[in-house]
């Protein structure tokens, strides 16, 4: 018990190691250029020259996101000469979808990867992850804008499963939906307005099951291109269920059904 702590704790190290702070323009330029992956990105609101419309052009065509604020937070976060912008790069690396599913069907397993739509939570995104490894989930696939942010507080909450689940970036939810479909997975959204309870589908064939955020559920545009939506058996007076609890419902029920 007192390994797998230490094991953990060295985990967290090197994700807060491994999340680098970057700071200076022409920097944050170049590591987005090198395919660095952006976590966060802070710009000072008002921020003008060359350099600075070469960064901006630079985070609208890559879909980043950025937080545009007063100097004094961008004074806060380092005391190096920031140039108005401030970045963290992610501790992880992306896998790239197309070969993980190829890889996955390949292997000669039944599919069962996770698509994040616009979870903003951290810890139920950590959460999720945590328990996606502990029933061998083959990936999970998150957009690249909008959703939680990968750092060192996400290998926390998942008890360091991020650095053994593949972990998918993808321009738009609906693009990875269309090829995992493509590829024979059934794609299935949980959502408290289907008709049907998640114990009237069947999972046992290649699946894909998609989980919304935590205000909104999954968005409509991607409700109308699922192959199925489930939901969960609510008896008491609270409408809906934790994102990460609902998620453990899905996926162990998933389980079940291909264990028996």
């Amino acid at each position: 018990m007192k390994f797998q702590w230490v094991v953990f704790f060295i985990l967290i190290f090197a994700a807060m190691k491994n999340e680098t702070l970057l700071f200076g323009i022409r920097a944050i330029i170049e590591a987005i250029n090198s395919g660095k992956t952006i976590d966060k990105l802070f710009i000072q609101k008002g921020l003008q020259g060359d350099l600075a419309k070469e960064l901006m052009k630079l985070v609208k065509s890559h879909g980043l996101t950025v937080s545009y604020v007063p100097i004094e937070k961008l004074n806060r976060v380092t005391k190096k000469n920031h140039q108005g912008a401030v970045a963290y790069t992610s501790p992880i690396d992306f896998h790239n979808l197309e070969d993980l599913v190829l890889k996955t069907i390949e292997s000669g397993k039944t599919p069962l990867f996770l698509l994040l739509d616009q979870l903003s939570d951290v810890r139920n995104f950590g959460a999720i992850i945590r328990t996606a490894e502990c029933v061998g989930v083959d990936g999970i696939i998150i957009q690249k804008k909008g959703g939680a942010p990968v750092n060192a507080d996400t290998v926390k909450t998942s008890a360091g499963a991020i650095f053994k689940v593949p972990i998918c970036k993808v321009d738009h939810i609906k693009d990875a939906l269309f090829y995992l479909q493509a590829s024979g997975i059934n794609v299935v959204a949980a959502t408290e307005k289907a008709s049907q309870s998640l114990y009237d589908v069947d999972l046992k064939s290649p699946t894909a099951i998609v989980m919304g955020s935590e205000g909104k559920g999954v968005s409509p545009s991607v409700l109308k291109l699922v192959n199925q939506s489930a939901k969960l058996p609510l008896l008491g007076e609270i409408a809906s269920l934790n994102v990460s609890v609902a998620c453990g419902a899905f996926l162990y029920e998933t389980i079940r059904q291909r264990s028996f």
